[in-house]
């Protein structure tokens, strides 16, 4: 054999102690908690969780909470639902991983809502769309929840109102949330009787070939730089994709048309210190551009992804307090 045929794999891309993919396709993980902050996490009391399985042929879960208060008898009032994809480039991150776990529980406890925090596939062993068809496994369930009524999930049964479903995410999670509101609002995807009030996108990964004014002269002590983003856009896009790519650029060249979308209203949630604040800013101006119902919420001196890496802070305070006015805003019930 050649030098060359036994010559050891290359590393291609490099997230220090955590992911490394090499030249011959093969993937090594180490350790996520090196990328978080340190300090313990305190409790949020007042709010039950589980984990169940969504879609076992794949071994995805969601998990979900709703606030002990919630348990209501029969025919009570029921909680607006809250589905949450967590960030992480599409390649890193968990919904079990302890700041994502913390949002939720928060979520939960302050809209009050019952929250559904998805597991989908991670990239580079599995790249997109493969999370995006998670997402629509996702909903897919949830619709056949929704259909089954008393037979579903006890928790959903007693306490969920499909009839005012958010979709979220946080990061790459927000990337997805977009994706799959459209193909819900665009009827690629039938849901009824679940029926899609609203979507939020906190700190919306997104991406382009052209570079923008904040990727071009990014803020200081930024969360994500650049080099970081085009580097989860080269593991998570199909091999060869630009970042122009319809699932980075939904406003790019190959990108389809979402003006004759019924998409249903959004809140774009942008912080002030982040790379890709202009791709966040520019995503709602078009929007807008198109009539949609937009509103943004814009956070001075946060950096991206401030919801979970300080999720006790005082941006995180106000935070809940938007997304708790957005939905009871967008569905028009009693605030409880």
């Amino acid at each position: 054999m050649s030098g060359e045929d036994t010559a050891a794999p290359q590393v291609m891309e490099d997230l220090p102690g955590v992911l490394k993919l090499l030249s011959d396709g093969s993937v090594v993980r180490g350790d996520e908690a090196v990328l978080w902050p340190e300090d313990p996490l305190p409790d949020v009391p007042g709010v039950q969780w589980k984990d169940a399985l969504y879609h076992a042929a794949r071994g995805l879960s969601v998990r979900v909470y709703r606030p002990s208060s919630s348990v209501t008898a029969a025919g009570g009032p029921k909680l607006p639902v809250l589905v949450y994809f967590h960030g992480g480039g599409y390649c890193i991150g968990s919904f079990a991983q302890p700041h994502f776990h913390t949002y939720c529980l928060r979520a939960a406890a302050e809209l009050p809502a019952v929250v559904l925090s998805v597991q989908y596939r991670l990239a580079p062993e599995h790249r997109l769309p493969a999370a995006i068809e998670d997402g629509a496994a996702f909903l897919s369930w949830l619709r056949g929840q929704a259909e089954l009524g008393v037979g579903a999930d006890p928790w959903l049964a007693e306490t969920a109102d499909f009839g005012r479903t958010f979709i979220s995410g946080a990061s790459a999670g927000a990337n997805l949330a977009h994706h799959v509101t459209v193909q819900a609002a665009s009827s690629q995807q039938d849901v009824h009787p679940v029926r899609v009030a609203g979507y939020v996108l906190i700190s919306a990964f997104f991406g382009g070939d052209e570079r923008t004014a904040t990727e071009a002269d990014p803020p200081a002590d930024v969360s994500l730089t650049v080099e970081g983003s085009d580097m989860f856009w080269r593991m998570s896009l199909p091999v060869g994709a630009s970042r122009d790519h319809p699932v980075a650029n939904p406003f790019g060249p190959e990108s389809p048309s979402l003006a004759s979308v019924d998409l249903p209203p959004v809140l774009v949630v942008a912080p002030e210190s982040d790379v890709l604040r202009d791709r966040v800013m520019g995503y709602a101006a078009r929007l807008r551009e198109m009539g949609k119902a937009v509103e943004v919420t814009e956070f001075a001196g946060e950096q991206h992804g401030f919801s979970v890496l300080r999720p006790f802070g005082e941006a995180a305070n106000e935070l809940m307090l938007v997304l708790r006015r957005f939905v009871y805003t967008a569905t028009q019930p009693n605030e409880p």
